[in-house]
C-alpha cells in the first residue's frame, strides 16, 4: 500500500506540471482564436475555417512585434499608450506590467540582465536575486549615493519580493540564465531529494 501511494504521488507530481502546461497554453490559444475569429469573420464570410483566427492572431502579434522595433514606431506608441499611462489606478496597473515585460525582453547591446548571490559582510547566508538597476544617483533623494545596485529578491511561489539597495561588492554574479532563476525561485529552490541523499 505504501508503494502503491508513492506511485501515486509520483505520477501526479509528473502529470501536474505537464497538464497545467497544456491546459493553460489551451487556453491561450482558444483565447486567441475565438478573439481572432470575431475580427476575422465578418470580413471573409463563408471563407473562415477554423484555425485561420489563430493563424491571423499569431500573425498580427508578429506584425506588431516588427511594427514597435522600428525606430519610426516609438512615437506612435507613445500615443497609442497614452491614456494608459494617465488614467489614475489604470496607469500604475499598465506601468507595473510594462516595467515586468520590459525586464523579461531582449534588450539591446550592452544592457544586461543579472542573476546575481547576494552576501552581506560577515554573513554566511546567501540571497539569489536579480540586478535590476546598475547605478542609484538617480534615484530620489534620501537613498543612500555611491556605487550601489538595485537587487530584486523573489520569494517562493511568486507572492512577491523585495527589492534591495546594496554596495556593489555584496553580490557576486551566478552564471545562470534570469528565466531559470526566476523558476528556480518560483518552488524555494527545491531539488531532488534522493539526488542530494547519495
Amino acid at each position: 500500500m505504501k508503494h502503491l501511494t508513492l506511485y501515486f504521488l509520483r505520477g501526479l507530481l509528473t502529470a501536474l506540471p505537464l497538464g497545467l502546461t497544456v491546459y493553460l497554453l489551451y487556453l491561450f490559444l482558444t483565447w486567441m482564436e475565438r478573439f481572432a475569429a470575431q475580427l476575422a469573420r465578418p470580413l471573409l464570410g463563408e471563407a473562415y475555417v477554423p484555425g485561420l483566427g489563430l493563424v491571423l492572431g499569431v500573425t498580427g502579434i508578429v506584425l506588431l512585434g516588427f511594427l514597435v522595433s522600428q525606430p519610426f514606431a516609438a512615437r506612435l506608441f507613445l500615443l497609442v499608450e497614452l491614456p494608459f499611462t494617465n488614467l489614475p489606478v489604470v496607469k500604475n496597473i499598465y506601468a507595473s506590467l510594462k516595467d515586468f515585460a520590459d525586464f523579461f525582453s531582449p534588450k539591446k547591446p550592452g544592457a544586461r540582465q543579472t542573476v546575481v548571490a547576494l552576501k552581506p559582510p560577515g554573513q554566511a547566508f546567501e540571497l539569489v536575486g536579480l540586478v535590476t538597476r546598475q547605478q542609484v544617483d538617480d534615484l530620489p533623494e534620501g537613498l543612500t549615493r555611491g556605487d550601489r545596485v538595485a537587487v530584486y529578491l523573489p520569494m517562493g511561489y511568486m507572492i512577491g519580493g523585495y527589492t534591495v539597495f546594496v554596495p556593489r561588492e555584496w553580490i557576486r554574479v551566478i552564471d545562470m540564465p534570469v528565466e531559470e532563476a526566476m523558476r528556480a525561485s518560483l518552488f524555494a529552490w527545491m531539488g531532488n531529494t534522493e539526488d542530494g541523499g547519495r
